[in-house]
């Protein structure tokens, strides 16, 4: 598949999921009463912007709504996201250019904790819905495997098979953490692990419990990286039907979120290397491979992605919008508001920990190129 197809599908991918995002803002202040200055989908300059009008040619609605030249992010502009200072609509070359009076009940820091948490919350939660629709139409229109993690096959001569694993048994733990879906098992099965064997808690048919320990062959691959391997893949049984579908979307969508915050803990724990992630370059790849192997799994990708940035934005570090709600619960807790300066401070210090971040998996995902 060529380049610009590959780019134009990723920037249009990401312009969704941010679109999305940003929508979630956007609706969740309006309904509050909170003034929106701007409402745009990509950063840098302004390429087309307007402001609704109704018949008569008149301004109904004070938000400017703009395309800009990045298709790099979006986002919703609120008056008073961190105090009453920011009264200015950011339309001249100056942001003294044009000033405006905004009420008191319109800035969103005079909001009610529960309003600001709703507005905070309404993209992550966007994010997540637009998900599950995704992964009930995959379904619907494709089928789906078996989530959980019962075991389909095994290969004769590997560990697996050695251990007495069969076909139908159903893993329960590795190492004793919890495996039920087939997306936890797999990160788990990858985490670094400084024994040798690994401990596999198994359901049988019959309903009786077994524990094996397991030792992984270690084989290299065309590329003479070295991997683990068992010897077992799971259930290829396809299931279809409205019913079916809904309840994949269900699990589909926990098992992701469940499997995103194990990823998250061990980066952290050191049990998961930095190398894992990628950037914006990894995504490009990632885009290509989905589109050669059809519009499935560009669909699945979508959903995927929906809930990465839905997860990653709920996560309590400053610069998300989990930062910003933990803000709101320690007002709560203390019954004061926490200092704007102070506020402001942590989110450009966690803003630019990020982009040092996303240098950094940038930089290893152009060295895995070479």
């Amino acid at each position: 598949m060529s380049f610009i197809i590959t780019l134009l599908i990723l920037v249009l991918m990401l312009g969704i999921l941010i679109f999305v995002h940003e929508l979630g803002h956007y609706l969740a202040a309006k309904w509050a009463g909170v003034y929106v200055h701007e409402f745009a989908l990509g950063m840098g300059p302004k390429i087309y912007s307007f402001k609704r009008k109704d018949k008569k040619g008149r301004k109904k609605d004070p938000t400017l709504y703009s395309l800009r030249a990045f298709p790099i992010g979006g986002f919703c502009l609120m008056a008073g996201q961190v105090d009453e200072e920011d009264s200015y609509e950011f339309e001249g070359k100056t942001h003294k250019e044009k000033k405006i009076k905004i009420k008191k009940n319109e800035f969103f820091c005079n909001k009610t904790k529960w309003q600001r948490f709703l507005i905070l919350f309404s993209g992550v939660a966007l994010n997540f819905i637009l998900a599950f629709i995704l992964l009930f139409v995959q379904a619907l229109i494709w089928g789906h495997m078996e989530l959980k993690s019962y075991v389909g096959s095994v290969l004769p001569e590997y560990p697996m098979a050695e251990a007495g694993i069969l076909a139908g048994d159903r893993i329960m733990a590795v190492n004793g953490r919890q495996v039920r879906n087939w997306d936890k098992l797999t990160i788990t099965l990858n985490l670094k692990h400084k024994g040798a064997s690994y401990t596999f808690e198994v359901l049988k048919p019959d309903g009786s419990t077994h524990f094996y320990e397991i030792t992984p062959k270690t084989e290299k691959d065309e590329e003479g990286n070295e991997r683990k391997v068992f010897g077992f893949s799971g259930s290829t049984e396809m299931k279809t039907g409205f019913v079916a579908s809904l309840d994949y979307a269900f699990n589909k969508m926990g098992a992701l979120i469940s499997s995103m915050g194990l990823i998250i803990g061990s980066l952290f724990t050191g049990n998961l290397s930095m190398s894992a992630l990628a950037g914006p370059v990894g995504m490009f790849g990632i885009v290509g491979a989905s589109a050669k192997a059809g519009i499935q799994n560009l669909v699945f990708l979508t959903a995927y992605l929906s809930i990465n940035l839905g997860f990653i934005n709920a996560l309590p570090f400053p610069a998300f919008d989990g930062g910003r709600i933990l803000f709101i619960v320690i007002e709560a807790v203390t019954r004061r508001k926490v200092s704007a300066n102070i506020e402001g401070t942590l989110h450009m210090i966690g803003f630019i920990l990020l982009m040092l971040l996303m240098i950094y998996i940038t930089i290893m995902d152009v060295i895995k190129l070479f």
